[in-house]
């Protein structure tokens, strides 16, 4: 293969390598986003909760047993 199809196919390769970090990278920072208002929703519930402790009746068996 002449030196020139090779630069060219690497050219091409690496175009469409950066198409797909670009893409990756925009899915990362959306995921991180969505994680961001999640967590701050968790944050919210649990100052309008405070500590309101176990949930379900306290030292009893499950009813397996």
């Amino acid at each position: 293969m002449p030196t020139e199809e090779r630069l060219v196919e690497l050219e091409i390769r690496i175009a469409h390598q950066d198409k797909a970090i670009s893409d990756l990278d925009e899915v990362v920072r959306a995921f991180a986003r969505k994680v961001e208002a999640i967590e701050e929703q968790l944050r919210a519930l649990q100052r309008a909760t405070g500590d309101v402790g176990p949930v379900g009746p306290a030292n009893e068996p499950p009813p397996h047993y």
